[in-house]
């Protein structure tokens, strides 16, 4: 299975130069906890809502804040082609819970989180538990 098989499609995304307060829109509106920043369809950057709070407790004036300004820049990306164990042992070198995925040309093309992850594997561990219970006596 490669990371093509499992990424969420319609990963939100955003310039550069969008503000914190679209940022913190988007998350909530959309339900998810970060915003991969793109140029051109090409990764530079992810903010995740964690960023946001950090940078909400430290600022006097977060609104005047750009993604550009919160985002952890060239954030690690996985090609599409990427098996899953591949990207599991690059999350926890990079202590990431979310990877954006990109195709053969960089272009963006969806994103895994830890959190995917987890509901695979839950997914997986009860199709094994059928077998084992199907072949126990």
């Amino acid at each position: 299975m490669t990371l093509k098989d499992v990424a969420i499609r319609g990963v939100e995304t955003a310039g550069p130069d969008a503000s914190v307060a679209v940022l913190v829109n988007t998350m909530d509106e959309k339900g998810v906890g970060s915003v991969v920043i793109t140029e051109a369809n090409r990764v530079v950057g992810i903010v995740t809502d964690r960023d946001i709070a950090l940078t909400m407790a430290r600022e006097s004036d977060p609104t005047a804040l750009t993604a550009a300004d919160v985002m952890t820049a060239e954030p690690l990306t996985m090609p599409s082609s990427a098996g899953l164990l591949e990207l599991t042992e690059r999350m926890d070198v990079e202590g990431v819970r979310r990877v954006p995925i990109v195709d053969d040309n960089g272009i963006i093309v969806g994103i895994v989180t830890l959190d995917d992850l987890v509901r695979l594997l839950s997914v997986e561990l009860d199709h094994l538990a059928a077998i084992i219970e199907a072949e126990s006596p």
